[in-house]
């Protein structure tokens, strides 16, 4: 077996229409399908991005509460790549989303930050681009 890459992430959300303008209008996933589950009462909302990467938001009538601590066990993070940081975390900002001041990767020497969804589940942004020799990375 020769594992690829990551096809998808899969995100149940409180608040489907919520999640789903915040994933689409803001963070920019384009639609792929919606499917409306009757017998789950449930949503599942196929989203891309440009590189080819997915998420699949779902929706279930009374979804319980995840463990929030950040170190808890489990998947920790979600990362979006980004070319230009300063300029991602401005449009956050500017459309009410608070993002953690920009840190530099001890290891790689790129920025990066963390902001959540409207559940609160953690995403970065990580940038891409090389890092400038000389800025203390």
């Amino acid at each position: 077996m020769q594992i690829q890459g990551f096809h998808h992430v899969a995100i149940i959300a409180s608040d489907y229409l919520r999640a789903k303008k915040f994933y689409t209008e803001l963070l920019g996933a384009q639609i792929i399908a919606e499917t409306y589950r009757a017998e789950r009462d449930s949503y599942k909302l196929d989203l891309a991005f440009a590189d080819g990467s997915r998420i699949e938001l779902f929706s279930f009538p009374t979804p319980p509460l995840r463990v929030t601590r950040p170190e808890a066990c489990g998947l920790r993070h979600l990362a979006f790549k980004v070319a230009d940081i300063e300029c991602a975390v401005a449009y956050l900002s500017h459309n009410g989303v608070t993002s953690e001041p920009i840190r530099y990767d001890e290891l790689t020497g790129r920025r990066f930050t963390f902001f959540n969804d409207p559940d609160g589940l953690p995403l970065e942004l990580y940038e891409t681009t090389e890092p400038v020799v000389g800025t203390g990375a």
